[in-house]
């Protein structure tokens, strides 16, 4: 039987047609779907050129309408959106990983040449870092299957004081909110405690590590946590031990010795 012949590769997108599925599919893991002005603000561009990019999006199967909402992506366009989201990571953290760069200067970097790396370059590119799942800035890396952790993750924002958590996340679009998350350490993996928080929407102050920096809700709100795994006390462990238990499978009670009389 003749051997099957490969499957043909999908053909290239054009850089504006990635920019465009990447922004949608953004928008739509935040809001559900992506509406036209939004869509025009992410890429700084007319509506009326957003219109037609889309209509043109949905004729090739890129996209579907939602009624009064916006549009989502098909099957096909998240593959292809996601295929542009793990190159632009990848090249994020080769960037920081092996050539130096700081976090906050990556993102333009990496906007360039996203376009141009191949899917073989990006794949090399992965195995020499040991296949990462998360970018510099936190940010979930797809697999080349398009696999991609979606979970959705608190924010310092919405944290009760005394809560211990773990910094996952912030974006990678601000580079002067990247210098000064870096300046008071708060980078994806850091262990932060909500030490107070000031009434009616005031600063926030943090303990991370033996620093004590106080942010504003609005810089809160953009950084995004995990819980930390509880650390058992004293209490609970000893209420974890086994009961000692009699002969008979019973659980012992001690009892206090009566006192021998004097003689």
């Amino acid at each position: 039987m003749p051997a099957r012949p490969a499957a043909a590769a999908p053909p290239p997108l054009t850089e504006p047609v990635e920019d465009y599925l990447k922004a949608i599919y953004e928008l739509e893991t935040r809001f559900g779907a992506a509406a036209t002005s939004d869509v025009a603000s992410a890429l700084a561009v007319a509506p009326a050129s957003v219109t037609g990019m889309i209509r043109r999006l949905a004729t090739q199967g890129f996209l579907d309408h939602v009624p009064y909402r916006g549009v989502q992506l098909t099957a096909l366009g998240r593959r292809a959106a996601l295929r542009t989201i793990r190159r632009h990571r990848i090249l994020e953290s080769y960037l920081t990983q092996v050539l130096g760069y700081p976090w906050d200067r990556v993102h333009d970097e990496a906007e360039r040449l996203e376009h141009a790396a191949s899917d073989d370059l990006i794949d090399r590119m992965a195995a020499a870092l040991g296949h990462p799942t998360a970018d510099p800035h936190g940010a979930p890396i797809p697999t080349a299957d398009g696999v991609v952790d979606e979970r959705r993750h608190r924010t310092l924002a919405d944290l009760a004081v005394g809560e211990h958590v773990r910094m996952v996340r912030v974006s990678d679009k601000d580079p002067s909110l990247l210098r000064y998350l870096a300046e008071i350490s708060l980078q994806p993996g850091a262990e932060i405690t909500l030490v107070a928080r000031a009434p009616f929407d005031g600063p926030i102050t943090l303990r991370i590590g033996a620093h004590e920096p106080v942010v504003g809700p609005n810089l809160a709100a953009q950084v995004l946590v995990e819980s930390m795994p509880a650390t058992p006390s004293d209490s609970d462990l000893a209420m974890s031990v086994s009961p000692s238990a009699d002969r008979h499978g019973r659980e012992a009670i001690a009892r206090p010795r009566p006192r021998k009389s004097a003689r």
